[in-house]
């Protein structure tokens, strides 16, 4: 076994331990965390192919941004974890069902692939002027423009579902209106009430200094 198989076997397992982790863990940031040890795995797997740019893309963007919002949003709201585990059995027999017909699918690809690619002699090696960049955007832009065309409009389908999903009405929820704010006036907010003056009541006389100093009430020193 050469060194390049190894390291394909060893990022291959952790994928897919990490793959299993994601969806298999209690703790949502515990989920977060090997969802970035699966997209780092996958990214040693392009560096094999010898597909840099696609690696560093998949670092920089999925590790270093996207699962950096995801950890901030799920440490920030206070998620029930109770309730996100009530419907776990019920769907777990579908879930497992769809789970292995897809295994069976990959199965199926790959030994059909493997039966035909056992014959082909290995890709030779790049120089070190090759640029597989210039090459993807080759192929983006001519062989598969409309793809991409397709894959970018679905994309912005999707952001456009999210934000009106995001900005629908609820009813325990306060929205404020700024033309009705502009709009109001004085006697919309402000009402004035007349009252009729209240008297404090007096409070009664202190007796005589003299009186205090016998002893006696105001009645006996009279």
């Amino acid at each position: 076994m050469s060194f390049q198989l190894l390291v394909f076997y060893v990022l291959a397992a952790l994928m897919l331990f990490a793959a299993i982790r994601v969806i298999t863990a209690r703790n949502p940031v515990h989920s977060a965390l090997f969802l970035v040890l699966a997209f780092v795995s996958c990214a040693g797997l392009w560096l094999l192919l010898e597909a840099e740019f696609l690696a560093i893309t998949l670092v920089l963007v999925y590790v270093g941004a996207v699962m950096v919002l995801f950890l901030f949003v799920v440490m920030m709201l206070d998620i029930n974890l109770q309730r996100l585990r009530e419907g776990l059995f019920t769907y777990l027999p579908l879930g497992l069902t769809v789970a292995l017909l897809m295994v069976l699918e990959m199965g199926l690809v790959l030994w059909a692939r493997n039966s035909q690619l056992r014959d082909m002699p290995a890709p030779p090696p790049m120089g070190a002027d090759y640029s597989n960049t210039k090459e993807l955007g080759r192929l983006l832009y001519t062989d598969y423009v409309y793809p991409f065309e397709i894959a970018a409009v679905i994309l912005l389908v999707a952001i456009v579902a999210a934000i009106a999903l995001t900005l629908r009405r609820r009813k325990t929820t306060k929205y404020q209106d700024p033309a009705q704010q502009v709009a109001v006036r004085r006697q919309d907010r402000v009402r004035l009430v007349s009252m009729a003056p209240v008297r404090r009541a007096e409070p009664p006389p202190a007796p005589p200094a003299d009186a205090q100093a016998a002893g006696q009430s105001p009645g006996d020193a009279r």
